[in-house]
């Protein structure tokens, strides 16, 4: 009979007699008590840093023969499909992460988001849904959070209950512990693909046109500096890695993040990423650390990953002071909502700095400013290329250059809607001719329509 209908002289004394199994969740609780019995003791007869240091694959059918005996000395009876699934799940506890490591073999999945150790939601294709995946208990999901922070360098507990780290794969990690998460520890993964995606891939999406896609390649490569804002989950450090796809191979590119998720290509490139306080409370690395310490390492770009706080007035320093061609992205839900956000981050520094001053200095830094986001179908689309033109008294000056016009929503939910430019040439073209780039005589058309 298979294991969830007989489980019988188990050592701890559970038998059919003691636990009826009455419903799926007492089943799945008989399956999780039988695997945490066998994987613990597997544990105690292994070598953890060898298996650790071992393929996978080499390790798999050692594990089998353990299971194999161990269920024969607990007397219980597994279908064969059952024995499978139980050896992959064990495997899967002994070196990788767990109930999830299926999940994060899934390619389809960009977001794994953990809710406390009995409910684990996926997003797909824009879509989050509900999936059968779980942990044993809270105890079990924090062993995990804390095996991936382990291998960074990072640490939560009481005292620092939330953390940010990656997976080797540059996946993003957030978790949150009690006594800050009141139902249970919370882990979130924002996955990215270990093949980075291309402009195509955009323009296949139909995040933007290829018109749109060879203009911002065409500026990046004229050393603009650019700034790409949008909300959370929009798409902004895929569109951040794109876009550094086109810097070209010969320059010396330094990237700063609070964790490290670009994907370069180039060859010549600098990672550096920030560092928490210890227990002590000292030897932390800002991001305002890093942007310091990288004008002195000769760089042709500055990449910053994410400004949030004081570090964005260096960046902004530094574009104006001979490094141009910087990218970096900003949450905002649009392109002026971006500057007036740049704007509270440079107060933060707590610089006395003049309110004209603080907004010439950004309009003179900044160059372009595009603006995506997420819209309600899932889909994630540049829904605008943004000028900064300059300064009007105290103002400052932004024009479209290109839009993403919404139209309405189908039957089945999918967001309808048109790209165009506004019929504005904007003034950085002289500089792209400058540097050799011939622009299409219609691509700022009005009359023009992209599909």
């Amino acid at each position: 009979m298979p294991l969830k209908e007989l489980i019988t002289n188990m050592k701890n004394g559970v038998s059919t007699e003691s636990h009826q199994v009455g419903s799926e969740a007492s089943k799945d609780d008989l399956f999780y008590t039988i695997k945490r019995r066998i994987h613990g003791r597997i544990v105690e007869e292994i070598n953890l840093p060898v298996l650790e240091g071992m393929d996978p694959l080499e390790v798999k059918p050692e594990v089998s023969r353990i299971v194999e005996r161990f269920l024969e000395e607990e007397k219980v009876l597994l279908n064969e499909t059952e024995r499978r699934t139980l050896v992959d799940e064990i495997l899967d506890e002994l070196t990788g992460l767990g109930p999830i490591e299926p999940l994060l073999r899934d390619a389809s999945i960009s977001d794994i988001l953990c809710n406390t150790y009995k409910s684990v939601y996926v997003e797909r294709f824009g879509i989050l849904e509900k999936t059968n995946c779980r942990f044993a208990d809270n105890s079990h999901l924090l062993n995990i959070i804390d095996r991936i922070i382990s291998r960074v360098g990072r640490r939560i507990d009481e005292s620092s209950p939330m953390v940010d780290a990656r997976l080797p794969d540059g996946s993003r990690v957030n978790a949150i512990i009690p006594p800050a998460a009141i139902d249970g520890p919370c882990l979130s993964i924002r996955r990215f693909s270990t093949n980075p995606l291309k402009m195509e891939d955009l323009v296949n999406y139909k995040s933007l046109t290829p018109e749109f896609g060879e203009f911002l390649a065409d500026c990046v490569q004229a050393k603009l500096n650019i700034m790409i804002s949008g909300g959370t989950g929009s798409g902004k450090t895929t569109l951040l890695n794109v876009l550094s796809g086109y810097i070209p191979g010969k320059e010396r590119i330094v990237t700063i993040e609070d964790s490290a998720e670009l994907q370069l290509q180039q060859e010549h490139v600098v990672r550096l990423e920030v560092r928490p306080p210890s227990i002590e409370g000292t030897g932390e690395i800002t991001q305002r650390d890093l942007v310091r310490n990288s004008l002195r390492m000769r760089p042709d770009r500055i990449i910053v990953g994410e400004v949030r706080g004081p570090e964005s007035f260096d960046m902004l320093q530094a574009m104006n002071t001979g490094h141009d061609g910087s990218l970096t992205t900003i949450h905002a839900n649009s392109p002026r909502d971006s500057i007036t956000r740049l704007e509270s981050m440079i107060l933060q520094t707590g610089i006395n700095l003049p309110e004209k001053a603080m907004r010439f200095m950004i309009s003179s830094a900044l160059d372009l400013i595009i603006q995506i986001a997420r819209l309600t179908d899932g889909s994630r689309k540049v829904v605008a290329i943004c000028e900064v033109v300059g300064m009007e008294g105290n103002v400052i000056t932004l024009q479209d250059i290109f839009v993403f016009e919404k139209q309405g929503i189908d039957k089945d939910g999918k967001v309808l809607g048109r790209f165009r430019a506004t019929g504005i040439r904007p003034v950085s073209a002289d500089r792209l001719e400058l540097a050799g780039i011939k622009l299409p005589r219609d691509l700022f058309s009005a009359e023009k329509v992209y599909e």
